[in-house]
């Protein structure tokens, strides 16, 4: 029987992070349990607490560089840097079912999936307004709930569209392909 840990990733459920964390479980033989820890300090913040054995988040992206709001996190807290994980993101472009790209007057996601599909936006959407959201996954979750507006689309995983029963207007709009992400596992020192 497979051992069993609790990975905090920093995202919601259809996350990037959710996924490299799987794959760190898959690669180590172990049965992931995860808590969704929505960022980075959330994160950090459980594994001080001792809710998770292990936090899986980005560091850094091939076209969006450093993510700040991770290296920010990591000021605040101790901790040892246990593995690391390369993954290709695939962005997507999410609305609500019968949503037509006419009908969006806003965009919202994490800042880092902005900077990731810059030119996009700037070329397809360049009179859209531009939210930042915590997380991707989050976005496609609270667009779903009506936390957002019907006329806001997300930029997410293309396993959102599944999980919170949206359509994908557009695959891969990132700027750069591949589009690499660094994502590090970290533990309790």
């Amino acid at each position: 029987m497979k051992p069993t840990l609790k990975i905090g990733v920093s995202g919601d459920e259809g996350s990037f992070s959710e996924e490299a964390g799987i794959l760190y479980a898959t690669r180590e033989g172990i049965t992931p349990e995860i808590k969704y820890c929505i960022d980075m300090e959330g994160v950090l913040a459980a594994l001080d607490r001792d809710e998770i054995d292990r936090g899986v988040f980005p560091v850094v992206n091939s076209r969006g560089g450093l993510v700040q709001t991770a290296f920010e996190a990591m000021g605040r807290h101790l901790f040892a840097l246990t593995d690391e994980i390369w993954m290709e993101v695939q962005q997507c472009l999410l609305v609500l079912p019968g949503t037509k790209r006419e009908d969006i007057a806003r965009i919202a996601t994490h800042p880092q999936a902005i900077s990731q599909c810059e030119r996009y936006l700037k070329r397809e959407f360049p009179n859209v307004g531009i939210i930042d959201w915590e997380d991707t996954a989050k976005a496609a979750r609270d667009l779903h709930a009506g936390t957002l507006e019907k006329i806001t689309a997300v930029i997410a995983p293309a396993r959102c569209a599944a999980l919170y029963d949206l359509d994908i207007l557009e695959k891969g709009i990132q700027d750069q392909h591949p589009n690499l992400t660094t994502f590090i596992v970290v533990s309790r020192l």
